[in-house]
């Protein structure tokens, strides 16, 4: 039998750690900073998700229970110090990305694809937009609306075997270009991003990244890139459930605002209003969500220090663990990965078996893994045809020992098959 009669696998333990101490010991068998988090529960689904480690989580709970008002509205001090610190949240994100603060304004909003939506839906009309065939559902679904919105051709473009774009900068003529920075489903990056976008607006177009998968694996392929706006999750790179859009003041100052409410204006007549002078207020009617975005700055100063902590950085930590999965699964010959090797997403073809229900049985095993298409139906259902994947996502809190068991069961697994 592969599993027990209690559906659980035998406790992976690292030597020397124990499951009940501390997540902050700098050890590369541990847990560092997930002092909650069993060492034989496995969790390898950050592309959805990350983990929130304690940090994050304290910072939220102290806004809740000690100064929990709204922003942007109130005089008194609790209102105060939570304006106080979502400025400062604004600045990291600015200062994180490299991003000058007196081009870019930083907004919060709910995901990715709010954040894309939320662009894509004020702005005027361009000669057409472009994307890829491999994009997530986010980009893909976001750009047959803006097509069919304002009346232009749609283009899409093919990636080769390294992740480069080609196109022909001409294609770019006063054009929507919304694409991502590195691949929901393999990992991929995207090498030529930076040319790329130099190349757009050469051509007088705009460049819009959908950086959700990048900035929690890839910072590198962000920071410092001169795009129009960018786009991602804080729940993706260690925060709570939270949208950012980092947007040139000159592309929010473009937009035909159509969703409108309190926290934009300042002030409103009968038939009329005064939008507020400051960028990142347009693109945030209503409260926002002042404890998640408190927490996001937690998250980054908490990334920030993770190399110093533990010895090595996450980027890192995550290409040596990728690497050893890679190589478990491939070694045994019942599996086509169809990521790169090294890469902090892992996704993996059973050859004979079905995608779903090795998902399911690694859960048995207390291995959480996804299985499917992971919101990239045209690329992998219409295009190549492909039955359901199973796909390893991995993050700061993955160890070694969570390595070992996923290899050991995906071998026992392909015994059945």
């Amino acid at each position: 039998m592969i599993f027990s009669k209690r559906g659980k696998a035998p406790a992976a333990q690292a030597p020397g750690v124990s499951s009940s101490a501390p997540g902050n010991a700098a050890s590369s068998a541990g847990r560092y900073g997930f002092s909650y988090l069993p060492l034989d529960e496995v969790y390898l689904d950050s592309a959805c998700q990350t983990l929130r480690p304690d940090v994050v989580q304290n910072a939220m709970l102290d806004y809740f229970q000690h100064y929990g008002a709204c922003g942007e509205r109130a005089k008194y001090d609790w209102g105060v110090k939570v304006d106080e610190q979502v400025a400062a949240v604004r600045a990291k994100v600015l200062k994180w990305l490299q991003l000058p603060a007196n081009q870019y304004s930083v907004s919060f909003t709910l995901n990715t694809t709010y954040g894309l939506n939320l662009l894509l839906t004020q702005l005027p009309k361009y000669s057409r937009v472009i994307t890829t065939h491999t994009e997530h559902n986010s980009v893909f679904l976001s750009t047959i609306s803006y097509a069919k919105r304002v009346g232009v051709p749609r283009l899409l473009l093919e990636r080769d075997q390294n992740g480069n774009i080609l196109y022909d900068p001409a294609q770019f003529k006063n054009a929507v270009v919304v694409l991502s920075a590195m691949n929901n489903v393999t990992g991929t990056a995207v090498p030529n991003l930076k040319q790329l976008v130099a190349d757009v607006h050469n051509a007088g177009g705009i460049v819009i990244i959908d950086a959700a998968q990048a900035a929690g694996h890839a910072a590198e392929l962000i920071q410092n890139l001169p795009a129009d706006a960018i786009c991602f999750s804080a729940h993706k790179m260690y925060g709570a459930s939270l949208g950012v859009v980092v947007a040139r003041n000159a592309l929010i100052q473009q937009l035909e605002l159509t969703f409108l409410g309190g926290g934009q204006v300042s002030a409103v007549g009968t038939d009329s209003y005064t939008l507020l002078n400051e960028p990142h207020a347009l693109l945030e009617p209503g409260l926002q969500a002042w404890g998640e975005i408190i927490a996001l700055g937690a998250a980054l100063d908490w990334m920030a220090g993770f190399e110093n902590a533990v010895g090595e950085s996450i980027s890192a930590r995550e290409h040596r663990l990728a690497t050893t999965l890679y190589d478990g699964i491939h070694a045994i010959g019942k599996y086509d990965i169809i990521s790169p090797r090294g890469s902090a997403i892992v996704s993996a073809i059973p050859k004979g078996g079905d995608g779903h229900r090795i998902a399911v049985f690694l859960s048995k095993a207390g291995i959480r893994v996804r299985s499917g298409y992971f919101c990239a139906h045209h690329w992998l259902e219409g295009q190549l045809k492909s039955p359901p994947l199973v796909r390893f996502s991995l993050g700061a809190h993955n160890t070694d020992a969570d390595i070992a068991k996923a290899i050991d069961y995906m071998n026992r697994l392909a015994k059945t098959f």
